[in-house]
């Protein structure tokens, strides 16, 4: 059988499903973990930190690394590393004297394929024959939320049936989908964002201020996105005083799936949309989701909230790499690189901030309420960036 650009773009469905893995599927242990090993709040941020930390310094040396050996050798390498992280959370941390060690190990493993998924995937895509680059964009990213979801669900009937004390054994089950993705991403056939829209200088990107700009959306998406997602499991659990099982479904399973339903919807638009509207829109939604999960003091409420963070955040990410691709000439490698680093930036800073302010007030709550700084700060990048392109047309 041929394979065409249409596998192409499965083989990077599925290197999101595997990002997904490695940022949803530890956090559901958060609660077990602190009993099974006696990790702290802080304890368990730190791992929530290592992890994007690490993506945040593959995202700084990877365009080095695929200027030398290419994007499908670098694509390889990231599914490998995702298979002996999530694969090893079975075992690293029960070889070791101290088994936070061994968590240490396999955030490791796996952040450093996700640092280079986060750099590959979009411009791979963004390189494939396709019409309409923005829908395809925007399907893409839902591939994260719809493995977000089908983890947090699946992850929960396995709890609910065998039992969350055979968590290891899941671990070995998920590892089987980067597993499947090596394999299928040594024969698709790959384009790179330079054979498409031609080489540009990155030091003529530094000029542009629409580059720093969505620089700083870009944080403000990744952060805006895991505060949520990385907490919502364990505010749930212990700040709401739902069940593991009904927290789980109703916090971050409805999170992703509403957040995948919203970037579905979000890929049907046309690229004569104006996407930083729709961005400033999900924007002012997200600030009212973060209020309403942490001052309602109502279980049902706080879940709507954590559910309507979902849909807000959704077309950011994918919306903020549309923009940059259209308004920033010649786009490159470099650049993808550059805003990957900037959300994982976000990604780290928000779950990190919301984590080190619960542990200190012994309440998640108020950790959630601070994040509602960041689509603050996204909103009025935006609206700069509307004046300099209204500028431009003048």
């Amino acid at each position: 059988m041929k394979l065409t650009f249409k596998h192409t773009q499965l083989a990077c469905y599925l290197a999101y499903i595997s990002q997904a893995i490695t940022t949803t599927f530890l956090p559901l242990l958060f609660v077990r973990l602190g009993v099974e090993f006696g990790f702290s709040l802080t304890k368990l941020t730190v791992l929530i930190t290592i992890t994007f930390f690490t993506e945040i310094f593959i995202d700084a040396v990877c365009p080095l690394f695929i200027n030398k050996i290419g994007y499908r050798a670098g694509m390889v390498f990231a599914n490998i590393c995702a298979v002996m992280g999530t694969a090893g959370l079975a075992v690293f941390p029960f070889v070791f004297k101290n088994p936070y060690i061994g968590f240490i190990i396999c955030d490791i493993l796996y952040a450093v394929g996700g640092g280079f998924d986060e750099v590959l995937v979009s411009p791979i895509v963004e390189a494939c024959p396709t019409k309409n680059k923005a829908r395809a964009m925007g399907l893409l990213h839902s591939f994260y939320c719809w493995g977000c979801a089908a983890i947090v669900l699946f992850s929960t009937l396995f709890f609910r049936f065998a039992g969350i004390d055979n968590w290891r054994m899941l671990a070995i089950l998920w590892a089987m989908i980067p597993l499947v993705n090596t394999f299928l991403f040594m024969f698709v056939p790959i384009r790179t964002i330079e054979e498409e829209k031609g080489s540009g200088k990155f030091s003529d990107m530094l000029k542009n201020p629409l580059f720093w700009l969505m620089l700083i959306v870009m944080i403000c998406a990744g952060a805006s996105e895991l505060s949520m997602s990385q907490w919502a499991s364990a505010f749930a659990e212990t700040g709401l005083k739902v069940s593991k099982t009904m927290g789980d479904l109703l916090g971050p399973c409805a999170f992703a799936i509403l957040m995948g339903l919203s970037r579905v919807i979000y890929s049907r638009i046309d690229d004569k949309t104006d996407i930083s509207k729709i961005l400033m829109i999900g924007a002012f939604v997200c600030i009212f989701g973060y209020l309403l999960a942490s001052l309602s003091g109502n279980a049902i409420a706080s879940l709507i909230g954590c559910a309507i963070c979902g849909i807000a955040v959704a077309p950011m990410w994918p919306g903020a790499f549309s923009i940059a691709s259209k308004e920033i000439p010649n786009a490159s490698t470099a650049m993808f690189a550059a805003f990957a680093l900037a959300g994982d930036l976000g990604c780290t800073a928000g779950p990190s901030i919301v984590g080190f302010v619960s542990g200190a007030n012994d309440n998640i709550a108020k950790g959630l309420l601070c994040s509602v700084v960041f689509p603050a700060v996204m909103i009025v990048c935006l609206i700069f960036m509307q004046v300099i392109n209204k500028k431009k047309r003048v």
